[in-house]
């Protein structure tokens, strides 16, 4: 009895490390903290596009500014993709995840105080690069913290709603906190959310590497031929009409353009390990697949940013009324996945695909009908901003699913990494194609309307204010030209034509690539050696799709279905 005593008093041994990391608490504090960083940034995709207005008037930005502010963050996101799962794989994924999560809230705290516009540009490269990073390591440390079973589905479940509320509530929140602060709280209030989020980290997620990771080289020659080829290019389309585009400039980035796409292509074929394994659009469901991604982001995602402005310019709304506006654009796409689920139960993913991206399609053309009637109805472009917001709801989840489903599952991560790539640089190119088709437009519409009454170059400027949103500014620079109430209608109807460009683009392109994503995934086969039937790939449950094994390996991450969100 004496010694069993200090037995007693000893009592259980207390529990190791692991052992409290695996308690459920530590998971829920994990998916929180994964939740926040997927929140901050969806917000900062969405929200931005509503304070550009704003932006304009206080930093006396240029349309061409405002390019640059959105698509800085998109082409940053796209350099670290590939770099940030290698590294989190040699260093440690939660080290990395924490230093990707401070780094967020430094840069958003450096694009609240910028005092100017290159300075806010180059601020939100840096948010993109640490953005980019942190969206990536938030896949791993989900893949990892929950790797299989119905607490992995439910995960990646809570995680992608999370995100799409960051995407389809941005505009709103934006404009509310415009409306009781100011823009520069748009990128602040990140900081003290990135700081949750540092504690949330160190409190639940667990530690992890992957050994094999350190034999691997990052491909370094791929990310600066890549982000080389995309800057170049984006930057030829966005100023080449004000350098000329017969001059020196404009040659020289050309030159640049073509180097890096040669020399990326290159990169790629010798590299052992490569972002881009060409290999793979043989595999025809892949490469429908990523037509259906490459489609939503040459039509649906780059009008999100032109949208708001044609809120402003074109119908007159203040930010609050331009965030709830943006609902009607924004909300389907949250709503849509669980029909979109019930329709590839009964309909194969590559009939699913090509009817979103019409059904898209269809939604830019009634936004372009609509907007030869706003100047009586003004809310006559929001039935098609719905259309194109559930053509996207049934897009996005078919085509992240056959993207990883379609290809060996060796191959699954190099197929995701291929997979946001491509949306993203899609993305930032096709801002830049509407901007140019905007203020082409608005510059027809104008010179048509007033002729020799102001010159070339006062003309070119006043189609860019009006691009940006500036219909004030426009109308009064009209002003000294025409009566009052002829500048305001010379001004609507300049916007019109302008915007009506942009969106005959978007249906253009959204039905060129619903039509060749059908041709390419009608005519699909697959092998039974080494993935799974078309069928079952493009009907599996959404809970048996988010319990596959983890697709992050030492070089790409892996893009669940529940990463939907994701443009």
């Amino acid at each position: 009895m004496a010694r069993s005593v200090p037995s007693r008093v000893r009592g259980p041994a207390a529990p190791s490390i692991s052992t409290l990391m695996s308690h459920p608490r530590h998971s829920t504090t994990a998916l929180a903290a994964v939740c926040l960083a997927a929140l901050m940034f969806g917000l900062e995709i969405s929200s931005v596009p509503v304070i550009l207005p704003i932006l304009e008037a206080r930093l006396h930005a240029d349309f061409q500014d405002m390019q640059w502010i959105m698509n800085a963050y998109t082409i940053a996101c796209t350099s670290v993709l590939m770099a940030t799962g290698t590294l989190a794989d040699r260093y440690g994924r939660r080290r990395v995840f924490a230093l990707t999560v401070l780094a967020f809230g430094l840069a958003s705290l450096l694009c609240g105080l910028a005092p100017d516009t290159p300075l806010l540009i180059a601020a939100r490269f840096l948010q993109g690069m640490a953005g980019g990073a942190m969206f990536i390591c938030s896949i791993a440390i989900l893949s990892h913290q929950f790797p299989e079973g119905p607490p992995r589905a439910r995960a990646f479940a809570i995680w992608g709603v999370v995100a799409g509320i960051g995407l389809g509530f941005g505009p709103v929140i934006g404009g509310a906190i415009v409306a009781v602060a100011s823009w520069q709280w748009v990128f602040v209030a990140h900081a003290p959310l990135a700081l949750l989020g540092l504690v949330l980290i160190f409190l639940g997620v667990e530690e992890s590497s992957d050994p094999q990771a350190k034999r691997q080289r990052i491909d370094l020659g791929g990310i600066l031929t890549m982000t080389a080829a995309v800057l170049g290019l984006t930057t030829l389309i966005t100023q080449g009409g004000s350098f000329g585009w017969t001059s020196p400039a404009v040659l020289a980035l050309l030159a640049i353009t073509v180097a890096g796409l040669v020399g990326f292509v290159i990169a790629e074929r010798v590299h052992p390990h490569p972002m881009f394994d060409f290999s793979v659009f043989r595999i025809r469901d892949f490469s429908g697949a990523i037509l259906g991604c490459v489609g939503m982001n040459c039509s649906y995602w780059p009008f999100m940013i032109y949208l708001p402005l044609y809120f402003s310019a074109g119908l007159g709304y203040d930010v609050a009324a331009t965030g709830l506006a943006l609902l009607a654009y924004t909300v389907p796409f949250l709503v849509m996945p669980p029909i979109a689920q019930w329709m590839l139960l009964r309909h194969a993913a590559r009939v699913v695909i090509p009817m979103g991206l019409f059904t898209i399609g269809v939604g830019f053309l009634l936004m372009l009908l609509g907007s030869r009637f706003t100047a009586e109805v003004t809310w006559a472009v929001l039935p098609g901003a719905l259309v194109a917001g559930i053509g996207l709801g049934l897009t996005t989840t078919p085509a992240t699913s056959m993207t990883t489903a379609s290809v060996p599952p060796h191959r699954a991560g190099m197929a995701s990494g291929m997979d946001v790539s491509a949306r993203l640089v899609t993305l930032a190119l096709n801002i830049a194609v509407m901007g140019l088709l905007l203020v082409g437009g608005i510059l027809a519409a104008l010179d048509g309307s007033l002729g020799t009454a102001i010159d070339s170059a006062q003309l070119n400027t006043l189609a860019e204010r009006l691009a940006g949103g500036d219909a004030a500014g426009a109308r009064q620079t009209l002003a000294a030209v025409l009566p009052p109430e002829a500048a305001a209608a010379t001004v609507h109807a300049a916007v019109t034509q302008g915007f009506g460009g942009v969106m005959l683009y978007g249906c253009v392109t959204a039905w060129l690539t619903a039509l060749s994503s059908w041709l390419v995934l009608r005519s699909s086969r697959r092998s039974h050696s080494h993935t799974a039937t078309p069928a079952a790939a493009s009907t599996a449950p959404s809970s048996q799709l988010a319990s596959q094994p983890p697709c992050w390996n030492a070089k790409e991450p892996a893009a669940d279905p529940a990463a939907a969100p994701m443009k």
